[in-house]
C-alpha cells in the first residue's frame, strides 16, 4: 500500500522553483550546472547526477542557447531533485524525444516502486503508458463514473474489440471510450435542458450583430 504524505510547503516551494526554470532570466546566458545549484542541486548531487543520465542533459550547455526539449528536460531534473512523496506532473513529456521520454517513465515507475511515492501523471500521449498505471479512475463532472480500480480492468470494464482495434493500446481505448461516453451524457443532458449548451451549433432564431453587419457588405454577390 503506498503511503500518501503531502507537505504543502514543499510543494509550494517546487511550484515557485518550476516555475523560475522558464522565466525570461532563466532563459538567459545561464550555464545549466550554476542553474541547477542555484535551485539546491549541489544538496542532491548522486540523486541529480542520476537524472542528468536518465534525461540526456549537458552540465556546459547554456540556457538560452539550447531548444525548448532540451530546456524542459533542464526543468525536470530540477523538479524532480528532491524525494518528493507526492509528485503532481501535468503534461511533463512535451517537447521531449520519444528515448528521453521512456528513460523517464522508467524513472518516475521506480519512484513508486522503490520508494512508495505516489505519482499523479496526467497526459494526452498514451504511448508507452499500458504498463504505468497501478490504478484508472474515470471522473465526470467532478464525481466518479469508476472509483479507482487497479490496472489492467477487468473484461467485462474494458472497451468493446472492435475499439481495441482501432487505437492499439489498451489505456488509449479505455480513455477514449470514456471520453465518448462523458460527451454523449453532456449532449444529452444540454437536451433535456439540465445545463446550457457550451459547445457546438446552437439553435439561432434572429441574426447576431456580426451577421448583420457583414451581410450588409458582403459584395461577393
Amino acid at each position: 500500500m503506498v503511503r500518501l504524505k503531502i507537505n504543502i510547503p514543499a510543494l509550494r516551494d517546487r511550484y515557485h522553483r518550476k516555475s523560475r526554470a522558464m522565466n525570461a532570466r532563466v532563459r538567459g546566458d545561464i550555464v545549466v550546472s550554476n542553474f541547477l545549484d542555484s535551485v539546491g542541486g549541489y544538496r542532491h548531487k548522486e540523486r541529480r547526477d542520476h537524472l542528468l543520465n536518465v534525461l540526456d542533459v549537458n552540465l556546459d550547455w547554456h540556457m538560452h542557447a539550447i531548444s525548448d526539449g532540451e530546456r524542459r528536460r533542464v526543468q525536470l531534473v530540477m523538479g524532480l531533485m528532491g524525494q518528493w512523496d507526492l509528485l503532481l506532473l501535468d503534461e511533463v513529456t512535451v517537447d521531449l524525444d520519444v528515448l528521453v521520454r521512456s528513460e523517464l517513465l522508467k524513472f518516475l515507475r521506480e519512484e513508486s516502486e522503490s520508494r512508495g511515492a505516489t505519482i499523479i501523471y496526467a497526459t494526452h500521449i498514451f504511448d508507452g503508458l499500458d504498463d504505468f498505471p497501478t490504478h484508472v479512475a474515470h471522473m465526470r463532472d467532478g464525481a466518479f463514473a469508476l472509483n479507482p480500480t487497479p490496472w489492467p480492468l477487468e473484461a467485462s470494464l474494458m472497451p468493446p474489440d472492435g475499439q481495441l482495434l482501432k487505437t492499439g493500446s489498451l489505456l488509449h481505448s479505455v480513455a477514449l471510450t470514456w471520453l465518448a461516453e462523458d460527451r454523449s451524457h453532456r449532449i444529452k443532458e444540454e437536451k433535456e435542458g439540465k445545463r446550457p449548451v457550451l459547445r457546438g451549433a446552437r439553435k439561432q432564431v434572429n441574426p447576431t450583430d456580426s451577421e448583420s453587419f457583414y451581410k450588409k457588405y458582403d459584395y461577393s454577390h
